[in-house]
């Protein structure tokens, strides 16, 4: 394989470390492969990609998610600059409930983050101009879209001020106040 996938804290997120080719040229890689990512457990069916660029260091976009029936599973990897990505399992009745793992995906590591249905997910940028592609296991459905404020999980982001929020982020409510739609489902 080409790419190896490697389980976190939270066994269901799987960082993805695609293998470089690096020649004078610069470098080569399979960022994705539907076979290799079924081997290693996951059997996401992506249909839908989206690229976000943000503009200032400290933009913090999250945390998100997309209900029933339309949840997604997202392959996040950053195309230039770098993120702290993070995602906090809220699927009723999991061990790891309310708990969250972050990691550093940027254009230089080539890392990616696989996050099941299940999870909100967010991430604040480290550079300005980084841009952040995403593969989702099903399309857009405003009528499911929902979010929790970022500063109200204990997730210790890597900020030196402010955030740069949206006024949907800035607006949602507290994960106190969050009913989650998810239900842990243990692997037999």
């Amino acid at each position: 394989m080409g790419i190896s996938f490697n389980s976190l804290a939270i066994p269901a997120l799987i960082l993805v470390q695609p293998r470089r080719f690096d020649d004078a040229r610069g470098y080569f890689e399979e960022t994705w492969n539907k076979r290799d990512l079924a081997q290693s457990g996951v059997s996401a069916d992506f249909v839908q990609d989206n690229h976000s660029l943000s503009v200032h260091e400290g933009t913090l976009r999250g945390m998100h998610y997309q209900a029933l029936p339309r949840a997604q599973d997202k392959l996040v990897r950053c195309t230039r600059g770098s993120i702290y990505d993070v995602a906090v399992d809220v699927r009723n009745g999991s061990p790891s409930y309310g708990r969250w793992v972050g990691v550093t995906l940027s254009a230089e590591n080539g890392h990616q983050l696989f996050i099941p249905k299940g999870f909100l997910h967010g991430f604040v940028t480290l550079e300005a101009d980084t841009e952040v592609q995403y593969k989702c296991s099903d399309y857009y459905a405003p009528e499911c879209d929902g979010t929790v404020r970022w500063d109200g999980i204990g997730i210790d982001w890597p900020l030196t001020g402010d955030p740069v929020l949206s006024a949907k982020d800035a607006a949602a409510p507290q994960f106190s106040d969050f009913t989650s739609p998810f239900t842990y489902e243990a692997a037999t």
